[in-house]
């Protein structure tokens, strides 16, 4: 095994973590981390926790079906709630702090959750990996005051990944998910209309045999990432013929496969250095806004 007593130890603060939070809510959207967060957190505090998981446009049907039989499976209780992101026009013109309106607006409906039931904490599956990345959601994070279990424990997506494996959950493995609204180019407003057409392309690829890969539309032009262990099956001339096909049904003019391969965030790498600096002063107003409330 890779890892050590350490692994122990950060195992065994998560669960201090979790303990110290009382009655809590635990944002969920059957990734990984949010699963074995849920998991862990019911396995500490059994009947005292409830997962939330929202529900919206930007959701897949497939990602929603897995949560939710992942969490009927462990026995963990799940709430699906609606939230209303697609009614703020600052959402939906997409711009590089997208994710925060998301975020804010999912912990705003958990909070009122919270204070209606009686539950003492929110918490959120963030962990030790996503603090190189820029994202917004986590200011919100930040500024509702959701504890961060897995990330005050030091973990990483790996050694999540280890301790989900050897707790013998089948999400041990599952690829990295995120919402469809990450699929567009910042500046291209979040439609039904869009989503859909990502979601449909998609299901296609999993269709396909594919596991992990994303569609990134960037208007009449869909950019397909396919993780580099599927690469060279990607690569075929068969296969080349088959994503025009879907991709131009789907009302693509152009069909292109990115050969630096499936990657997170990579539609971050479009955004230019002073919005990224602008996100981290951003950032900072958030927390000092938290901090002085």
């Amino acid at each position: 095994m890779p890892f050590t007593s350490g692994l122990d130890r950060k195992r065994a603060a998560l669960e201090k973590s979790a303990r110290a939070l009382g009655r809590a809510l635990v944002a969920y959207s059957g990734g990984v981390d949010s699963a074995f967060l849920a998991w862990e957190m019911h396995r500490v505090l059994g009947s005292e926790m409830l997962a939330v998981m929202a529900d919206s446009p930007s959701l897949a049907r497939s990602q929603l079906a897995d949560a939710m039989k992942f969490a009927e499976e462990q026995n963990i209780p799940l709430e699906v709630v609606a939230t209303s992101e697609f009614e703020r026009p600052e959402y939906v013109r997409n711009d590089s702090f997208r994710c925060f309106y998301c975020k804010d607006e999912l912990f705003a409906v958990m909070e009122k959750m919270r204070q209606e039931r009686g539950f003492d904490a929110i918490a959120y599956g963030i962990n030790a990996d996503d603090q190189g990345d820029f994202r917004p959601g986590q200011f919100a994070a930040r500024q509702h005051g959701i504890a961060a279990p897995l990330l005050d424990a030091g973990l990483t997506k790996q050694e999540i990944r280890e301790l989900a494996r050897q707790a013998g959950l089948r999400i041990w493995d599952k690829p990295a998910s995120a919402c469809l609204s990450s699929r567009l180019e910042y500046g291209r407003p979040v439609t039904r209309e869009a989503l859909a057409v990502v979601e449909k392309g998609e299901d296609a690829l999993r269709e396909l045999g594919f596991r992990q890969f994303r569609v990134r539309h960037h208007g009449e032009i869909v950019r397909i990432e396919i993780s580099r262990e599927e690469m060279e099956r990607a690569l075929s001339p068969q296969m080349a013929a088959e994503f025009s096909r879907i991709f131009k049904d789907l009302g693509f003019k152009f069909v292109t496969l990115d050969l630096e391969g499936f990657r997170s965030g990579s539609m971050n790498s479009l955004l230019p250095a002073e919005q990224l600096q602008d996100g981290r002063r951003f950032g900072r107003a958030t927390g000092d806004q938290k901090r002085s409330s």
